[in-house]
């Protein structure tokens, strides 16, 4: 008999992505329909991303005020669309994914439609050009400057031509590239770990992730710092990205190759007793959550998995094992942390705040509203506007906290919503991974 709601914990499927049938376009649709009706009695999802609005305003305007009211060749792919796999209607609001008997996980039932949309070509060849992000840094690598230059939303010119042949909106902040990444630093920095330091006994890989090692490495020297000063031995590796934007468009080959590869390289560690931490709330989902779901057959895999940790879960964990040294100086001004939907779904708590709690006779107020960024979702033209929209709540909470500095698990997140705190008239703050603000507080950087 089915029961409201549902008294277990979330479990997930594998994803039978190999089986023909899973990109059967009629089958899809049927699937759809069965959950958007589920979805359609329940709404407690009604003010997360903006597929549930869409979806229930669509119903609601039908004939039927049912979801028969719609049709599936048209009416569906709107809501798939918006949807950023963020898994917050998954992991915090749905009463009927697995066990339940309905056997509801909206997110990647979105993932499929979009594997059935690419594999018959329908993935624009920006957006997969895009998602190259190890490619592009390596090009970007030589030619920073220029590169930012280019990028840089005072360029109108150049930004025109982007928006036009790429599909970038013009007014979105972009990452910037570095010359010298972060696995060039590692290399290149003096040791400076403290041998006596409380966790000398622990050694971690650290996963560079594409994004810190060509377009944020700050993040990455802020955590070596940090681990330098318990005292764990580290090395820092980057063997290919996650996979997440490949993800994003329903490429599922890619993130299992990528998977694959990533997970040979660590195993070595894994067997020799490193733990891997991952610099950025998406890549420690990947390799936690989402390739095992992929690859379940993959013995590395679900070794790396079970290694895996978050900066910052990392960080309160060696503090609960082993205590931290002195010399955390307070912050002043107050923090405000966004927790990044993808940090929320590896169903850790909120590590960022619980970390930055840590520091002596500091504020920390902590944001969780989604950002509107997802990936590529709050810089392309198709989805822009959708990320504005989406953000204005968490805008609305960070200027509520009073806080002078903004971090967030996600570095886009974080940009994001500089900009349009920035854009709705307010100062523009501080923003910066959680580790990076950690660091500070111990005198490690400036």
């Amino acid at each position: 008999m089915a029961k409201e709601g549902s008294l277990g914990a979330p479990t997930r499927h594998a994803l039978a992505w190999r089986d023909a049938a899973f990109y059967d376009m009629d089958a899809i649709d049927a699937e759809l329909t069965r959950v958007f009706d589920i979805c359609h009695g329940c709404r407690r999802c009604f003010n997360l991303c903006d597929a549930f609005p869409k979806l229930f305003d669509m119903i609601d305007e039908s004939d039927t005020l049912e979801v028969d009211g719609l049709d599936p060749k048209t009416d569906y792919k709107p809501v798939v669309d918006a949807c950023t796999l963020c898994d917050m209607c998954f992991m915090t609001k749905c009463p009927y994914v697995p066990p339940h008997e309905f056997d509801l996980d909206f997110p990647h039932l979105m993932l499929r439609h979009r594997a059935a949309e690419h594999r018959q070509g329908a993935t624009p060849r920006a957006t997969t050009e895009l998602a190259k992000t190890d490619r592009n840094g390596r090009v970007a690598k030589p030619i920073a400057p220029l590169a930012n230059l280019m990028s840089a939303t005072s360029n109108v010119a150049a930004r025109a031509v982007m928006e036009m042949t790429l599909g970038v909106a013009r007014d979105a902040e972009l990452p910037r590239y570095h010359g010298v990444t972060l696995i060039n630093r590692a290399e290149q920095r003096d040791p400076a770990r403290d041998a006596d330091g409380p966790a000398k006994d622990r050694k971690a890989v650290v996963y560079a992730t594409c994004f810190a090692n060509y377009n944020q490495p700050r993040t990455g020297e802020a955590a070596l710092a940090v681990l330098d000063k318990l005292g764990v031995e580290t090395t820092t590796l980057h063997p290919a990205c996650c996979g997440m934007p490949q993800l994003e468009h329903g490429d599922i080959a890619a993130v299992a190759a990528r998977a694959e590869q990533v997970a040979a390289v660590f195993e070595p560690y894994v067997d020799a007793g490193h733990e891997v931490v991952a610099l950025t709330a998406s890549c420690g989902l990947m390799l936690k959550c989402e390739w095992p779901l992929i690859v379940p057959e993959n013995a590395a895999v679900k070794k790396l998995a079970a290694a895996t940790r978050d900066i910052n879960q990392y960080v309160v964990e060696l503090a609960k094992t082993h205590e931290l040294p002195d010399g955390l100086s307070p912050v002043a001004g107050g923090l405000a942390v966004h927790m990044a939907c993808h940090a929320r779904a590896q169903n850790m708590g909120p590590k960022a705040a619980e970390m930055l709690r840590l520091i002596p006779d500091t504020e920390v107020a902590v944001i969780e509203r989604c950002s509107g960024h997802g990936g590529t979702f709050g810089v392309m033209t198709a989805t822009r506007e959708m990320a504005v929209k989406v953000a204005k709540p968490a805008v609305r909470a960070f200027k509520k906290t009073g806080a002078e500095q903004l971090c967030s698990d996600c570095p886009l997140a974080c940009k994001h919503l500089a900009q349009e705190i920035e854009n709705a008239g307010e100062p523009r703050p501080a923003s910066k991974h959680p580790i990076e603000i950690f660091a500070e507080a111990y005198g490690l950087m400036s």
